[in-house]
């Protein structure tokens, strides 16, 4: 079964995350907790690279010459893993075919700014909500929009099973032997403001959560000094990065972390008895590979056969 609704929620997620922040503001105001005074323009720090830079060389065995090949190589292991399939039953009994790796996901948010001030109080408060509100569930290697493979296709239909990530998405990638007949390879991509999934440098690589314009603009309590949804509320990815590792002898990927940050920023909002306010924070959405039985069991109610 396909996910469609997945999107959405996770947009809803962070659109009412945007109008708590600023709502907790007012609660804020009213209590007179103190704000710390902190960096306004940490936010804004331009794209680089958060890893470490790629060094020619021989890892495992196999031979990296620059960028490029790690990506090619990372694209054979993401294809030749996401095209096994496995059977899992589900609690009702049903048995279906999904992909045989699977994920979890966890999303947190933090770095949460008001007016350029960071509050303890509303650090505190804004986690739990998110707690309460994301539900995680699991789908193939990201890209993914479905556990199904021939339901995992973008919004336009265009199906994701098989790697898009190219040499010009990346800002820096590197190679490391494990020393196990295992390498570790780990890839950023570049920046993106409103990455949609499957669709630019940041979508290629993570499950992007694509433009949250119509869901912040159904909060009919949050509306705007001047200028549009479209200009006052930014969701900037970078400073993410996937880790694979990768047997060399059969060419699978054995786990994978994808760390997604979206950097979101707020100008010129009104909520309630507050006008012309602008808040900043960062979310983070991790998704680790292969999902435990456990967890399988919990989040989507099967276990494979």
């Amino acid at each position: 079964m396909k996910q469609k609704s997945k999107l959405s929620k996770l947009n809803a997620v962070l659109a009412v995350v945007l109008a708590v922040v600023l709502i907790a503001n007012v609660v804020v105001i009213a209590t007179k907790a103190v704000p710390v005074a902190v960096d306004a323009n940490a936010a804004e720090e331009t794209d680089g690279p958060v890893i470490e830079v790629f060094a020619e060389g021989t890892y495992g065995g196999v031979s990296f010459a620059s960028d490029a090949d790690v990506v090619k190589y990372y694209a054979e292991a993401y294809n030749k893993t996401k095209a096994q399939t496995k059977e899992y039953v589900l609690d009702s009994g049903e048995t279906v075919t999904w992909y045989a790796m699977l994920g979890e996901e966890t999303l947190n948010v933090s770095n949460i700014m008001i007016e350029g001030k960071e509050n303890a109080t509303i650090n505190n408060l804004v986690p739990g909500i998110v707690g309460g509100l994301f539900t995680p569930g699991s789908a193939g290697l990201a890209p993914s929009a479905s556990r199904e493979p021939a339901a995992d296709t973008d919004e336009d239909g265009q199906s994701l099973q098989t790697c898009l990530l190219v040499p010009e998405d990346v800002i820096a990638t590197n190679v490391k032997d494990n020393g196990d007949g295992t390498i570790t390879l780990q890839l950023q991509p570049k920046e993106v403001n409103m990455s949609h999934k499957g669709k630019d440098a940041q979508g290629h690589l993570f499950n992007s959560l694509g433009a949250i314009d119509k869901t912040v603009d159904s909060i009919t309590m949050l509306s705007w000094q001047s200028g549009t949804t479209a200009e006052n509320c930014l969701v900037n990815y970078k400073g993410g990065y996937a880790t694979v590792t990768i047997d060399t002898a059969s060419g699978l990927i054995t786990t994978a972390d994808y760390h997604m940050e979206a950097h979101i920023s707020v100008t010129h909002a009104n909520v309630t008895v507050l006008k012309d306010k602008s808040a900043n924070l960062l979310v983070t959405y991790d998704v680790h590979y292969p999902a435990s039985a456990d967890y399988l069991k919990e989040r989507v109610a099967a276990t494979a056969k």
